[in-house]
């Protein structure tokens, strides 16, 4: 975002959004307050700055998700950013204050010299959102989806789906891009929605006959297991996974084929969960070599941080990219 005519076409890309939701006047005059001024501060303030807008798909209440990335100069003060009274640029609604006070949740990371990332949550009925939407043992987790310049969908798709103390998430690639890729990677994210208690071995295997009427697509599905403290992954093609922790970076390993063309004898790896252990996977709209060495801050923050930072920064520019962040412990 560069120029002040891209705001107002932010906020009538989020009505539009919202009205799938059934957003009422007063909800879309909350939603358009937010991009407004999140839009208005990457503008005048930002260095090659990012506005995301979509549907923020946990807990029961439609939500929209906002999201602000840059590569400013970051802010020295978090707490007087936010404040009310200090303007993002002379905008009615007193800057990130009023974006604050606006949203049913809030999130902002920032950095001197790294730049920062904003999220804002805003619900249909104005409720508010609880920090991390976790129940229980459930893990916190947070994904995010974009696609390739110059087409109107994504390629790509992801679903996560939770269980007491377990989490089974798939990430898919359909092959190139644009509506037929789409069709192949929602079929498969639609699957694991669907399939419930099936191991990531018999996911993959379902995906590969149900995508044979497709292109066919790189397909990941992971099972987190709290309770033993384990991951089981498997992995088609070119969607990468790692996990994560301060003293570990473990890269799970795929293998070659695409799922619903050709695929050897699919199987499954098992992995031990280190403590505090994230983790992240993408498909190959992201850079495969990535490290968080200037903002190891990123580890302790709510997992859309972390996405939103490799969707921002990591972004080979001419393909789809999906993101998936999850707190395993």
């Amino acid at each position: 975002m560069v120029e002040s005519s891209q705001i107002g076409d932010a906020r009538r890309q989020a009505a539009r959004l919202a009205t799938t939701l059934d957003f009422d006047e007063l909800a879309l005059g909350r939603l358009a307050l937010v991009v407004t001024e999140l839009a208005t501060n990457l503008v005048r303030h930002a260095s090659d700055g990012l506005l995301l807008i979509g549907i923020y798909a946990q807990g029961q209440v439609a939500t929209i998700e906002v999201i602000s990335i840059d590569r400013g100069p970051g802010m020295s003060d978090i707490d007087r950013s936010v404040a009310d009274g200090v303007s993002t640029g002379g905008t009615a609604g007193n800057g990130l204050g009023a974006v604050h006070r606006t949203s049913g949740q809030f999130l902002i990371f920032s950095k001197i010299g790294f730049g920062s990332i904003i999220v804002a949550r805003i619900a249909r009925d104005n409720s508010p959102l609880d920090s991390t939407h976790q129940r229980g043992n459930e893990l916190a987790y947070a994904g995010i989806c974009i696609a390739a310049p110059g087409e109107t969908v994504s390629g790509d798709a992801w679903a996560c789906r939770q269980g007491a103390t377990s989490a089974s998430i798939l990430v898919a690639d359909g092959l190139g891009h644009g509506p037929d890729a789409a069709l192949a990677a929602d079929a498969a994210a639609k699957l694991l929605r669907e399939d419930i208690g099936s191991s990531p071995r018999d996911v993959v295997e379902r995906c590969h006959g149900a995508l044979r009427a497709t292109r066919g697509a790189a397909v990941a599905a992971i099972q987190i297991d709290l309770a033993r403290q384990s991951l089981a992954f498997c992995g088609v093609g070119n969607v990468a996974a790692r996990i994560l922790s301060g003293t570990e970076d473990r890269s799970l390993v795929s293998q070659h084929g695409t799922v619903g063309l050709q695929v050897r004898k699919i199987h499954a790896i098992d992995y031990a969960l280190p403590e505090h252990a994230i983790l992240v996977a993408h498909t190959d709209g992201i850079v495969s070599r990535w490290d968080l060495k200037d903002v190891p801050e990123l580890l302790s923050c709510s997992p859309v941080m972390l996405a939103a930072h490799l969707i921002r920064n990591k972004f080979r520019g001419r393909d789809d990219a999906t993101v998936v962040v999850v707190q395993c412990n």
